[in-house]
């Protein structure tokens, strides 16, 4: 079984965004998460806290255009630090999933830790705002998110009228469906698959 930090560092920089994520997959659910997107940082505090992960993220970028860019990239960074702390993968559950309620909106997220990524996006969210956030911008993020990182990711909710909730919904379950995916079962052996390896 691998003996990598189960943590690591990625930065990226570009003409439209800076980024750098600081992630310890064995944390306390505690975060500093600064984006200069109010409702987005509110989003990732929650996927911290419920993920029991430990997460710093400082993101600038040039959200005078709109957020576009800045979300998708904090997936892209926060993606690739999960890659990165996961390493060879070896004693990892694989798998997690979680049910997770808010208020009216029920979210299930799936996710597979297999370096096949995949994203199913299920969800009754309208075009509109949360503040001057575009609703939207989840599916970017979680389809970035799940590119960078490798996992197979499905999101599926199905019921849920106030956007606020639906969302929020969405990022507590995928913090505790990938806390599931990443733990260390000691019964595992190598990695969790069939083939020997993972990907």
């Amino acid at each position: 079984m691998t003996t990598q930090p189960r943590e690591a560092r990625f930065d990226r920089k570009t003409k439209e965004t800076d980024i750098s994520v600081e992630l310890r997959l064995d944390g306390t659910g505690d975060g500093e998460i600064a984006t200069t997107v109010p409702f987005f940082d509110h989003m990732l505090t929650l996927f911290t806290r419920h993920g029991l992960f430990g997460l710093t993220i400082r993101a600038a970028g040039d959200t005078d255009v709109d957020y576009h860019h800045l979300v998708e990239d904090v997936g892209i960074c926060l993606g690739e630090a999960f890659k990165r702390a996961l390493g060879d993968m070896a004693g990892i559950a694989r798998y997690g999933f979680s049910s997770v309620p808010m208020i009216e909106a029920l979210a299930n997220v799936t996710v597979d830790v297999s370096a096949r990524p995949h994203l199913v996006f299920n969800c009754p969210l309208k075009p509109e705002k949360v503040g001057l956030f575009d609703v939207e911008l989840v599916e970017e993020f979680l389809r970035a998110f799940s590119q960078s990182s490798g996992v197979c990711l499905h999101v599926n909710v199905p019921y849920g009228s106030n956007a606020h909730h639906t969302v929020e919904a969405v990022f507590k379950a995928l913090g505790r469906a990938m806390s599931d995916a990443v733990r260390i079962d000691p019964r595992v052996k190598g990695v969790l698959s069939t083939k020997g390896v993972l990907a």
